[in-house]
């Protein structure tokens, strides 16, 4: 048994305020000098970023779709070890979850999860158009569904001391506590762009700032005290943490594997480069935007997910990396790259020049391709034998031209065959999470040790 103090940080709907207020809450609690866990249900990259930069830990996402329902607790002790506390934002509204066809209705919702860590929930409500209404909208929340435990209320935008007294009056009788009270705050805005939240990584010294004063203005209108002992009311665990190293088999020759990071490649999952290391590799970090070289004797290139669209001018304008990625995979390198990482290795973003490994074309687009995806491999790679089945998601606004090459990646439910899989090479639109797939970064790990030369076997020998 683990005990863990633990909340859920939920909403009615999304644009409620979660992100904010998780983020205030992870950033005034690490001020008063506790060790926070932070975690997001569901695949979003960004907000863990923003509630990761407050706490000083990666933020880690708890997905039931990709990680397997089995995994959801496991995965969470991992990323809170030595925490004191965790924070857990929330997906969409309380009860939202995945609408593939092949799972029940609120399958993956904030929750489910909630359930599943047996953790209760702190629900953000957006009172700005609200008064006495606030206390249905609440009471149907804390009733839906018995096996949530709703503990506490934030109010969120509240407009005067007027408006919070009506609020809290009218939750008076709720039996819902109300934990604190946040004004509207303009200035707390975090800029947003075509897919969400700009990545905390992009921001520097603005979104450390940012999370500062979100930290501050939590910490003056929440109860910290009280939040803390609601999440000490979660029970313990009965769960084995989960550990890479028990999933998968290393591999002799500690092949030296590149990770594509920077601000143009800030989707990445935790676990990713966590399995990649406990196969044996030795993972180093690029940026594509500043080093001109990938790492000296790098076997194989992992290119992820992110905003490369934004920084392709830049991208483009780095000639050497993008030279040394196109020999890496001419030589038979194994390079895996996902959504922003097949951008990178095609022939040409919005009409600017990318690695040219892939004769593909590239642009932005203005349809939003969003969703989980049950995926079928049809091509033998580097990443997965053919048949591998693996539960992914999409998320982008460009488009490929074309979408699938002469042995493509992937095939889902309602498309056609997608992405690449072309000698060393894997490239899709498919984000996974490699914690539900361990065997995936164990077989690439594998294909880049054997891919290493002699020369350099040699000389780790």
């Amino acid at each position: 048994m683990v005990s863990v103090p633990r909340v859920v940080v939920a909403a009615p709907t999304s644009n409620a305020g979660k992100t904010s207020v998780a983020t205030g809450l992870v950033a005034a609690l690490t001020a008063r000098g506790l060790a926070v866990s932070p975690h997001k249900v569901g695949p979003d990259y960004i907000d863990p970023g923003y509630t990761g930069l407050a706490a000083g830990r990666p933020g880690r996402n708890l997905d039931p779709v990709l990680q397997g329902e089995e995994r959801v607790v496991p995965l969470f002790l991992h990323g809170a070890r030595g925490a004191d506390v965790a924070v857990v934002e929330g997906v969409m509204g309380l009860f939202d979850g995945a609408t593939s066809p092949d799972v029940e209705p609120g399958f993956a919702s904030t929750a489910h999860v909630a359930r599943l860590l047996r953790a209760p929930v702190v629900l953000v409500v957006d009172a700005s158009a609200q008064a006495q209404s606030v206390a249905a909208l609440v009471h149907g929340f804390a009733t839906f569904d018995p096996r949530v435990r709703l503990g506490g209320v934030v109010l969120n935008r509240v407009g005067s001391d007027r408006h919070e007294e009506i609020l809290r009056e009218a939750l008076g009788a709720s039996g819902v506590p109300v934990l604190g009270a946040v004004r509207r705050l303009a200035e707390l805005g975090t800029p947003s762009r075509h897919l969400g939240l700009v990545p905390a990584a992009e921001r520097s010294a603005e979104a450390l700032a940012t999370v500062a004063r979100l930290g501050e203005v939590v910490a003056a209108g929440v109860d910290l005290d009280a939040v803390l002992r609601l999440a000490r009311t979660a029970p313990a665990l009965d769960a084995v943490t989960w550990d890479p190293a028990a999933e998968v088999t290393p591999v002799e020759g500690q092949p030296r594997i590149a990770v594509a990071g920077g601000p143009a490649f800030t989707f990445g999952y935790a676990e990713n480069a966590e399995l990649l290391a406990a196969a044996g590799a030795e993972v180093v970090t690029v940026d594509p935007l500043r080093d001109e070289a990938l790492p000296a004797g790098t076997a194989g290139l992992v290119v992820g997910g992110g905003f490369p669209e934004v920084h392709a001018e830049a991208l483009s304008a780095n000639a050497g990396l993008r030279a040394d990625v196109a020999a890496l995979a001419a030589r038979g390198g194994p390079v895996a790259a996902e959504c922003a990482g097949l951008l990178y290795l095609s022939r040409e973003l919005d009409g600017h020049p990318m690695c040219g490994v892939l004769d593909v074309a590239t642009a932005m687009s203005p349809r939003l391709t969003l969703g989980y995806r049950a995926a079928v491999a049809l091509t033998d790679s580097v990443l997965a034998p053919a048949g591998t089945r693996v539960r992914g998601h999409e998320f982008h606004r460009t488009h490929a031209r074309p979408g699938a090459g002469a042995t493509p990646a992937w095939q889902w439910a309602g498309a056609g065959p997608e992405g690449f899989a072309t000698g060393s090479v894997h490239a899709s639109y498919l984000h996974l999470n490699w914690a539900g797939s361990p065997a995936l970064p164990e077989r690439f790990v594998a294909a880049c040790a054997a891919a290493v030369p002699e020369e350099v076997r040699r000389a780790h020998r």
